[in-house]
């Protein structure tokens, strides 16, 4: 696990210490959890069903692994007793996406509900309105509807609904990747603390140069 930090600009006030765990290389059990399965269609093969849902398990068991051995270390380097758990939401809002698409969030839920020391407060951010996603490195794929906001200063609070029990809790922010430049992660930690919580802390599974 790298330390790093995230630096204020005009999206993050503050300067904010952060984590990740491997460099992304376009390839792995991140992808998986990327997908863009929807509802399955008449045309797919049963083998291509259980592919799906056996890569998915295989994602989730690398993200367990990951973070039960690195949110534990996060928090004895913190000066807090415990953390409180929140996860960047995907792009489009959370109605949007079917149960696959949102493995990554339920399985940092309940990994947290397993370790002591951490409260769960996965749903403490939920995207009720669609942004544009920024993940694909080439062209938007055929029949996908990108056509929404690009990230921008405060978009976080203009598309989620954020918890009133983010007051005062020391925050551990949770994305599946870290990218410098887009501000995603930024804008949510700035969010987060617009709305009370005491301290933010970052961690990704994997950081892109």
């Amino acid at each position: 696990m790298t330390s790093f930090t995230i630096s204020k600009n005009n999206f993050l006030k503050q300067d904010i210490e952060a984590f990740y765990r491997d460099q992304y290389n376009d390839s792995g059990y991140l992808l998986d959890f990327k997908n863009t399965y929807g509802k399955p269609e008449k045309t797919d093969t049963e083998s291509y069903r259980k592919k799906i849902l056996q890569d998915l398990d295989n994602a989730s068991s690398t993200l367990k692994k990951i973070l039960k051995k690195d949110l534990p270390k996060i928090l004895k380097n913190s000066s807090h007793n415990s953390l409180t758990v929140c996860v960047v939401p995907r792009a489009k809002a959370q109605k949007e996406y079917n149960e696959n698409q949102l493995k990554f969030k339920s399985r940092v839920s309940m990994l947290v509900n397993s370790l002591d020391y951490f409260d769960n407060g996965t749903d403490y951010i939920i995207r009720h309105s669609n942004t544009k996603t920024t993940h694909f490195k080439e062209e938007t794929p055929p029949n996908y509807n990108n056509d929404f906001p690009e990230p921008s200063e405060g978009i976080t609070l203009k598309t989620c609904n954020i918890s009133s029990d983010v007051k005062d809790k020391n925050i551990l922010l949770i994305d599946d990747i870290y990218t410098h430049g887009v501000n995603i992660d930024e804008d949510a930690i700035q969010a987060l603390l617009d709305e009370g919580a005491n301290s933010v802390i970052f961690y990704a599974p994997a950081r892109a140069s």
